[in-house]
Parts: C-alpha cells; structure tokens; sequence
C-alpha cells in the first residue's frame, strides 16, 4: 500500500529562491551591459544550477546526520581560513579573502558561515540544558572567537559582523540568561568609545565620520553612498527603464553588480523593483523563521535560526549601505548580488532549512 506519511518538500521556498536568483541574474545583466561582456552572467547562471543541484542534495539529506560531519566541517572551515591568509587575493575592498583557482575563485568565509551555523548549532544542542553555566558560555565565545579571528586578519571586518550577529541571535535562541546579556551590552556601549578613541588608526576615524555624513569626503570615502543615493533617488516610482539607468550605465555607481545592486535596480525599475526585492527577501526569510518552529529537535530549530539571522544580517546591512542608513562594508545582497561563492552559500544554507522541514514532517509521523 502506498504511504500515508506526507512528504513536506517545501515548493514554495525553492520557487521563491529561484524567483529570486533570476531576478538577480537579470540585474546583473544590466549592471554589466556597459563592460561589454556577459562573462558575469554565465558565471552567476552556472554558480545557480551548482547551487540548486546541492540544494537539492540537502533537502534529502536528514540534517541531523550533520552531527557526524563536525569535527571535519570544523576543520575544512578553519584550514580555509588560514589558508585565505597565505595564498588569498585582495578583493574589491582590500581585504584578502579570496582564494584564486584559475578563472574561479572562492571566497572561504562566506562558506564559513555555513560551518559556524552547523558546528555551533551542534555546540548549542549539546549544551542546551546548562546554557548559562558559565563555562560552557565561555566555550560558546570561544566558538565564536576563533573564526572571527581569522576573518578580522583578513581584514573583512564586514563577515566578522555577520558571524556576531548570527552568534547573538542564536544564543539568544537557545536561551541565553539576562545575566550575561545586560553586561554585554553594557560593556559593549562602553567600549565604543575605547575602541574609537584608542583602537582605531585615523583612517578608520574618517571612514567613520564620512559614514555619518559622506558629504566630509565626495569624491574619496563617501563616493559609493552619494552616487547609490543619487541612483536609488532618481529611479522613482517605475524607474528610467531597464538598460536605461544613467548612473548605472555611464558607470558613476561603483561595484555595482556586487554591493550596489540594489542601487541598479532601484534606478532602472524604480520603487517597484526594489520593494520586489525586499519582498522575496522578506519570504525567505520568513519561511525560514517558520521552519524553525516546527522543527521537531533543537539542532534542527538552531540551524534555521543560523541562516535566518545570516539572511537578515546580509539583507539589512546592503540595503541600508546603498540608502546611506548602514556604512558600506561590501557585504552582498542575498541572491541578489553576483558573486559564485555568496551565491551557492545562500543556496546551501536554503537546502539545510529545506532539508529540517522536509524531515521534521517525516518524523510526525
């Protein structure tokens, strides 16, 4: 006789990323059509199928096998991001976080990110019932340390932010006590003054002080922000039409089929285009969010959670430093922004919530 137990692959998710790739795969078009080339199209097309095939891969995987895989997943992670630190390549910001094989390169910290999610999810269940036992909260930062670490080497202070967040957010998932919160953010309002009075050279003053008024610098420093306002700002409600956008296309707008394009598609499709945007983005989340509720284990809620706060962080800080609201780290857009490695990341993380709803469901039953 043929099963009663349901099968709950999640066709909406899956369409919605979908949805939301080619949306980027076709702003990236125009953000490009002035170099002449297609090269970034192709790569972002063949990083998508590379992406929906291991998607796949995951959601038939039981998530909890990941438990097996700790110990490497932690090591590759780690090998990577020493490995970046002696044979890396410089990117568009400075930082040496790119691994060059060939025409291919690799970003390791954006797969990272996976593996900080898996491995301290893993932590987290382990420790869920003594949370705040003050030991494991130090091995807990310790977790988070080491990684961000390596990162802050690079330097990619950008990624160092996101592996924060993701680590606040899951902590406070777990249920972190107000103990340690109150004194974190205490310590943490009193050190910005410390760290901006003592730490930081005056370089980074300045790009602090053009990130609150990128006026201070118009043609250095607060360039990318005045010319992505000024993008954002002339797009209008329908925009000036696709290939059509001046900032866009008369290459005012810098990194624009990276960091910026946001920026490209609120010029050419105007507010419509870019609210498209925000609502994919704000769907995947969601189902994220809600597959981490019906989890039927807290591995398995943790994971969901990692990639939840993964997605909000990166949503949040691009959109916000293309409005000028965030300062411009070159953190990109979720499958938005080209770029392979960010590109398959999104859709592994994506495969691994799939991969907790579809066996959360088996498990009912």
């Amino acid at each position: 006789m043929r099963s009663k137990r349901p099968v709950n692959f999640d066709r909406f998710l899956l369409v919605t990323v979908i949805i939301a790739a080619l949306y980027g795969i076709f702003a990236i078009y125009s953000a490009t059509y002035s170099y002449g080339t297609i090269s970034n199209v192709v790569i972002q097309s063949v990083s998508l199928v590379i992406g929906l095939i291991i998607l796949i891969i995951l959601t038939l995987f039981d998530y909890e096998q990941f438990e097996l895989f700790i110990k490497p997943i932690a090591g590759v992670c780690i090998f990577l991001l020493i490995l970046v630190l002696i044979i890396g390549k410089s990117g568009d910001w400075g930082a040496q976080s790119w691994i060059r094989l060939g025409p291919v390169g690799i970003q390791p910290a954006e797969f990272a990110k996976i593996g900080f999610i898996i491995t301290f999810s893993y932590h987290l269940n382990k420790v869920s019932n003594n949370i705040n036992k003050p030991l494991n909260v130090i091995l807990l930062v310790l977790h988070l340390i080491v990684p961000v670490g390596l990162i802050l080497l690079q330097p990619d202070a950008g990624s160092a932010m996101v592996f924060l967040f993701i680590f606040i957010v899951m902590m406070f998932t777990a249920g972190i006590s107000r103990k340690y919160i109150i004194p974190a953010l205490i310590l943490g309002v009193i050190s910005v003054p410390l760290i901006y009075m003592f730490v930081l050279s005056d370089y980074q003053k300045h790009r602090i002080l053009v990130f609150l008024n990128p006026e201070l610098d118009r043609l250095g420093s607060g360039y990318n922000v005045i010319q992505s306002k000024i993008a954002i700002g002339s797009g209008g409600f329908f925009g000036k039409g696709y290939l059509k956008g001046t900032q866009n296309q008369l290459g005012f707008l810098p990194t624009k089929h990276t960091d910026f394009i946001f920026s490209v598609i609120s010029e050419e499709l105007g507010f419509i285009g870019a609210a498209l945007v925000i609502i994919l983005l704000y769907i995947i989340i969601l189902r994220c969010i809600k597959t981490a509720m019906i989890s039927q284990t807290l591995f398995g809620k943790y994971l969901c959670c990692g990639v939840s706060a993964m997605l909000i962080f990166h949503t949040l800080e691009n959109i916000g430093m293309c409005i000028g609201l965030m300062p411009v780290t070159g953190i990109p857009l979720p499958f938005f922004s080209y770029g392979g490695s960010s590109l398959i990341t999104n859709f592994i993380a994506i495969g691994i919530v799939m991969s907790v709803s579809f066996h959360s469901a088996r498990r009912i039953y």
